[in-house]
């Protein structure tokens, strides 16, 4: 990780971009073939959300594993746990790198995981960074 100046234009900037990619990427088609594309989408989305925190805090990531965990800290009610936003890291991961192909389940699963989770995350990422 390397440490800059804190930029909370730029983090406010990712959470509405992180906001509108989610909004888009749920109303694609569910199929096998718009698959890969939802859970890739879903993913970066959370992603950006933990990157907005970072950046709020002047932390500039090498890697995905930083912005995940930065979520991972933050304490909100969710039906589905917040953990499984790490799992789809490695799901997305598994896609990306070894041409992995989504089944209908496992599509819907992530959408759950983002109708359940991105929501009261986004609410408080967005607080988080407009008190800094």
């Amino acid at each position: 990780m390397r440490y800059k100046r804190p930029d909370k234009k730029n983090a406010l900037s990712l959470i509405e971009a992180a906001k509108r990619e989610m909004n888009f990427t749920l109303k694609l088609e569910i199929n096998e073939e718009s698959g890969p594309t939802i859970v890739r989408n879903i993913y970066e989305s959370f992603r950006m959300l933990g990157d907005a925190l970072l950046i709020s805090k002047g932390i500039e990531s090498d890697d995905h594993i930083a912005p995940i965990n930065e979520l991972l800290k933050i304490i909100v009610e969710t039906k589905r746990p917040i953990n499984s936003i790490d799992n789809l890291r490695r799901f997305r991961h598994n896609i990306n790198y070894y041409g992995y192909k989504p089944s209908l389940i496992e599509i819907k699963d992530a959408i759950s995981i983002a109708q359940s989770c991105f929501e009261p995350l986004y609410k408080e990422v967005s607080n988080i960074v407009n008190k800094n």
